[in-house]
């Protein structure tokens, strides 16, 4: 079954956001990766390695995630600090709901399998709204 979460984007306080939403709601986190945990060659700068590159914090039967955008995205501003991920079950199921969410939209990163075991993409579909399609599946 897919499952559809909210990924928010932060200008270099992620994770005290992600403290404040986990004393809010409680829990622990699931994942918490910092920039400076990818490999050598994505050329994070020195200041932005303790920056998070993605966070996530079950709440219910959801998933709140995030990330800082560091020197990867623009500027982090009211409306565009925000995503909704989706995480279908398989390659075949990702490619299709890609092509046609980013039909008449913008492909922002096409799919293709990343180092955290991902195959994974992102895109903005024509009204405006920011897609992560991010398939663990084989």
């Amino acid at each position: 079954m897919k499952q559809l979460n909210p990924y928010l984007s932060f200008q270099d306080n992620c994770r005290q956001a992600f403290e404040f939403y986990r004393s809010v709601f409680g829990g622990d986190f699931t994942e918490m990766q910092s920039f400076g945990d990818g490999p050598p060659d994505m050329g994070v700068p020195e200041a932005e390695r303790d920056l998070v590159m993605h966070v996530s914090l079950p709440i219910g039967s959801g998933v709140l995630m995030g990330s800082d955008r560091a020197s990867f995205g623009p500027p982090v501003t009211a409306g565009n600090n925000f995503s909704l991920s989706i995480a279908p079950d398989s390659k075949e199921e990702a490619d299709s709901l890609f092509a046609k969410l980013s039909d008449g939209g913008q492909v922002t990163m096409p799919m293709q399998d990343q180092f955290w075991g991902a195959y994974f993409g992102c895109c903005t579909d024509k009204f405006g709204i920011h897609w992560m399609i991010n398939c663990m599946a084989g």
